[in-house]
């Protein structure tokens, strides 16, 4: 007779399912619909819709930005983390509340509230844009043409209302990703392999390329793919503060709602089916990479 072993977890078939249905209806059937929808083109049509060139400008702005923004917070977000798990000073605990912030806030008042800052009237975006306009407003009183005039108005750097601002609102609600997935790494990152390594004569910077950065690489990478994949699907917070201008500053998610406004349900459906698409590969490379490093990392030791 067989001898049957009791599951460690009990009611595991109950649970698996419960996960099944719940995960299919929450994720997997809402997909599916997608592209089931999107179906309802032929290929011809289909193609004609996803490469127009404003949609394809679109796609570059959305996935070249949060491409430019999940690097940029792997790299101060890192610092931060740092900083936070390995210096003593005024208000450290109001910084480390602070890191969550944009969990907190709704988009569409981070949207705002960038807005007001960067705009050419705001607390920053007056000192960003005054010099580029003061330069102008002096040429044209000395007399001088009107082109020069707005030429020596690019000198000032204009935030809102371009890609730039685009990029400030990922970089702001992607932050987060990076620093709470590298932070806990450090705390338990004991500091006698620092100091084993600068007994040996090893620099800093050595130190941090070959101790400390093979350790770390794994959870920045998954930081990575977390600020990439919250920036993609971004909406509020960027809104407002891009100006939404058509093949210079409009994301992929606003010419699905402008599709939706026009009724156009399978035009907007064939744009998310390949923003889902472009994501899922991008994630999937990410991820790649990161077993890639772990298991590397796992063989170095």
């Amino acid at each position: 007779m067989a001898r049957r072993y009791k599951n460690v977890l009990p009611g595991f078939p109950l649970t698996l399912g419960y996960t099944l249905v719940y995960l299919s209806l929450v994720i997997l059937i809402p997909l599916t619909a997608v592209f089931i929808k999107a179906a309802d083109l032929s290929p011809s049509q289909f193609w004609a819709v996803v490469s127009a060139p404003r949609v394809v400008a679109s796609y570059k702005v959305s996935f070249g930005l949060s491409l430019a923004a999940a690097a940029i917070n792997s790299v101060f977000g890192l610092m931060l983390a740092w900083s936070l798990v390995r210096y003593s000073f005024p208000g450290k605990k109001l910084i480390d509340a602070l890191v969550d912030l944009p969990f907190a806030l709704p988009t569409a008042v981070a949207g705002i509230a960038l807005t007001a800052l960067y705009a050419g009237n705001g607390w920053l975006g007056r000192f960003l844009e005054t010099p580029g306009v003061k330069l102008a407003a002096l040429w044209l009183r000395l007399g001088g043409s009107a082109e020069t005039a707005e030429y020596l108005a690019g000198f000032g750097v204009k935030v809102a209302y371009t890609p730039l601002g685009i990029l400030v609102a990922l970089i702001f609600i992607g932050l987060p990703f990076v620093v709470r997935t590298v932070q806990p790494i450090l705390e338990d990152l004991d500091t006698e392999l620092e100091e084993a390594a600068a007994s040996l004569g090893a620099r800093r910077w050595q130190t941090f390329r070959h101790v400390l950065l093979p350790i770390l690489l794994p959870a920045l990478l998954t930081g990575f793919a977390l600020a990439f994949a919250r920036a993609v699907g971004e909406y509020g917070s960027v809104i407002f503060i891009a100006g939404n201008i058509p093949m210079v500053s409009e994301i992929t998610p606003l010419m699905i709602i402008t599709k939706l406004e026009q009724y156009d349900y399978v035009g907007a459906t064939a744009v998310a089916a390949v923003m889902l698409l472009l994501s899922f590969v991008l994630l999937l490379l990410v991820n790649i990479l990161q077993a890639w490093t772990s298991r590397r990392i796992r063989r170095g030791r």
